[in-house]
């Protein structure tokens, strides 16, 4: 398969990024790394591998990016306000760079959204802040609760980045309609750490009638790499 490494300058971060595209066609999808992840944690995993039949088959396109997770949630020497800044650096880089990228080198009008762990908050958050440019997202073992990252802090910012306290609250058309547009999928194990987070979300999915498909995997299925290779054979895109 192709593979592409790319890497520019961050007006927005102040500092390089890099991406990874895998294939030269098909559907694209914007893959975020776990926590403190990079953009070849993908590959190192054996994920890309995992879907090399449908990227071969110009079925799949992914564009495997990093995060700033370092300098925003996970940095606790900083105040969380900070922490949320950096953050929303982050959502402007990936929406003014990004996105016309992907745009650039696809076509396609819609992108997906794909992440484990960490990875899967990225994706969700931004589903659901932006329907109108992501149209489909699959979590894999996702917690979507920001809380635990900003220590009691609260404010406009911290709480429409946390979708257990947006969501239930969201009432706007412009968003529900889209939402409800989209393709939704949310994937955890039996045994997994954040089964609750993923099916509480389903749930807060299905209170605002936005249709979903919510699998949890039996035999023991936990929270770890072996079993998101499954998964992402099995629903991504």
């Amino acid at each position: 398969m192709t593979r592409d490494y790319v890497t520019w300058r961050s007006h927005q971060l102040q500092r390089d990024m890099e991406l990874v595209v895998f294939g030269d066609a098909g559907a694209p999808v914007i893959v975020f790394p776990t926590s403190m992840g990079a953009f070849f944690e993908y590959e190192d995993r054996g994920m890309v591998d995992a879907l090399a039949d449908k990227i071969h088959a110009r079925a799949l396109q992914l564009f495997c990016v990093s995060t700033v997770d370092q300098e925003s949630f996970y940095a606790d020497g900083l105040h969380p306000r900070q922490r949320i800044e950096r953050y929303l650096a982050w959502e402007r880089y990936l929406l003014e760079d990004v996105v016309p990228f992907v745009r650039n080198r696809n076509g396609s009008a819609g992108i997906g959204l794909t992440g484990c762990s960490f990875g899967a908050y990225h994706a969700f958050v931004m589903a659901l802040r932006h329907p109108d440019i992501f149209t489909s997202v699959v979590t894999m073992g996702g917690a979507f609760d920001l809380k635990r990252f900003l220590d009691g802090y609260h404010d406009t910012d911290a709480y429409l980045l946390s979708p257990p306290d947006f969501l239930p609250q969201l009432n706007d058309p412009w968003f529900l309609d889209r939402c409800r547009s989209n393709k939704w999928v949310l994937v955890t194990g039996e045994a997994d750490i954040c089964r609750r987070q993923t099916e509480e979300a389903a749930a807060m999915l299905a209170a605002k009638q936005i249709p979903h498909s919510l699998h949890v995997w039996g035999h023991g299925s936990h929270h770890d790499w072996p079993e998101w290779i499954k998964m992402a054979k099995a629903y991504v895109p």
